[in-house]
């Protein structure tokens, strides 16, 4: 593709003379650079993609797009930009042909509920007959292929790369899980949206954003892109949702509890076994069964069935989708046992989600409630007390460990944690390090009718220190200590 045809619609500040260059491909690393390469030389956490611009031309980059100018040396076409990461972002979408363009897609952004909302809507999309592909926390997949995420949303040549490849694949609609993080990087530019959804706003990646008003303006973001202009779905429960409602300029389908929600259950019944909702909306009504449990999970259907109502699914196949799905990987995820123990691995891994899911627990009347959960290093150390005192309010017994400790000592972030506990003068709890060892004491500890939860990790399968990965899943740990106590 030719150079200009690859920075269309990009405003550029100098380097517009080399649109006849032929552009192989993009890359925002230059170990991935080769013949015929356009290579964005971006600002990074720690290094300047300036300082690998020899290497990128070495591995053969015809042209390099950058928001600084041209230094002395160097062959290759010289874009420089106002916004790198927008024009990357722009650029990529181009290369690709802007394949959002030809198919459905749908992108969830919000604190908690993103992956069970795309869940919840692959299988809506599924039972209404449409091929569609995710992008989300957990994996990124459309029929016949699927690779588990590194990141909740790609960077953009990675992201437009994959929208092409479902495309391809005969992909009708896609569901695109949104972070904070992609849309103040500017990684979902170029992504044209039919429905955009809120699910709600609580404290989390206080590292990253400056405030709770920066981390809305950064979720807020994804409603003023290039839409399709269908609609926009908004959490009205929730009061972040109830002010980016009153402030969009688009079409709002509003979904809740609240009288003025647009898409509202007005009658929900919840058990162990699921939850069961009439739900109105605009001309209708319809009763909506899920083995999913909790309140929470009552939004997250609420978001999934406006979201569904926006792209024109019928309600049949609404009620047919929700019903079909059975659950999502560690997200309240049941570890069964011949012990008469309910075991629920869950991703909570903020104060919020611990909350929710510790209400969740205690709504099924369990004798105690057992938890483990730790919290993550080299993140949002200010949640680490106030997940403390949600643990000492809501848990009976609680062993604190180890999450993903990063480069900071575990036992550090656990005393952090253990200040929460003082703050509400309870000392049920005790401290365990390794994860292992904590769930094995959690497990030998409770007897018939606890719930144990183990929290934090839910689906990942690793576990982050300073000098190693290694591999960790709380499911198949929890599964081979209750094989070790005989309950295969």
């Amino acid at each position: 593709m030719k150079l200009a045809d690859v920075l269309r619609d990009v405003p550029l500040l100098a380097g517009g003379e080399a649109g006849g260059v032929e552009i192989a491909g993009i890359a925002y690393s230059s170990k991935a650079v080769r013949p015929g390469f356009l290579f964005a030389a971006l600002r990074g956490a720690a290094r300047n993609g300036m300082d690998f611009v020899a290497e990128a031309e070495a591995n053969g980059a015809v042209a390099v797009l950058s928001a600084w100018p041209r230094p002395a040396a160097g062959a290759a076409a010289w874009l420089q930009v106002a916004d790198a990461r927008e024009a990357l972002a722009l650029a990529a979408a181009n290369f690709h042909g802007r394949p959002s363009d030809r198919m459905k897609v749908v992108g969830v952004t919000g604190t908690k509920g993103k992956t069970t909302v795309t869940y919840l809507l692959e299988s809506v999309l599924a039972a209404a007959g449409a091929a569609t592909g995710v992008v989300g926390t957990i994996e990124y997949r459309r029929p016949g292929w699927a690779v588990p995420a590194p990141r909740t949303t790609p960077e953009s040549p990675d992201l437009q790369a994959m929208l092409a490849d479902m495309l391809g694949a005969g992909v009708t609609h896609c569901v695109m899980e949104v972070s904070s993080h992609a849309l103040e990087q500017k990684r979902v530019w170029g992504v044209s949206y039919d429905v955009a959804v809120f699910t709600n706003l609580s404290g989390e990646h206080m590292d990253y954003h400056p405030s709770m008003e920066g981390y809305f303006e950064a979720k807020k973001k994804l409603f003023y892109l290039n839409h399709k202009r269908s609609a926009a779905v908004v959490n009205l429960d929730d009061p972040w949702g109830q002010r980016l409602a009153a402030e969009l300029p688009m079409k709002t389908v509003t979904f809740g509890l609240e009288p003025a929600a647009i898409v509202r259950a007005v009658k929900v019944a919840q058990s162990e076994a699921g939850l069961d909702a009439q739900v109105t909306y605009p001309g209708g009504a319809m009763r909506i069964q899920s083995a999913l449990v909790g309140r929470h999970n009552l939004s997250n259907i609420l978001a999934a069935t406006a979201a569904a109502l926006a792209l024109n699914v019928a309600p049949a196949d609404v009620v047919r989708g929700i019903a079909a799905l059975a659950g999502v990987p560690g997200r309240f995820e049941r570890v069964p046992n011949g012990r008469g123990l309910q075991v629920v691995v869950d991703y909570a891994h903020t104060d919020n989600a611990l909350e929710h899911l510790l209400m969740t627990a205690r709504e099924f009347k369990p004798r105690r409630v057992v938890l483990v959960f730790g919290a993550g290093g080299d993140r949002d150390r200010d949640k680490r007390e106030r997940m403390g005192r949600v643990a000492a309010r809501l848990a009976d017994w609680t062993i604190l460990t180890s999450d993903n400790p990063r480069s900071e000592d575990p036992r550090a972030i656990i005393a952090a944690i253990e200040a929460g506990f003082a703050k509400e003068a309870v000392r049920a709890y005790e401290v365990e390090p390794d994860r292992k060892k904590a769930i094995g004491l959690a497990l030998a500890a409770a007897n018939k009718g606890d719930i144990v939860l183990v929290a934090g990790k839910g689906h990942e399968d690793y576990q982050i220190f300073k000098d190693r990965t290694i591999h960790f899943s709380d499911v198949e740990v929890v599964r081979e200590i209750l094989r070790a106590m005989g309950d295969a």
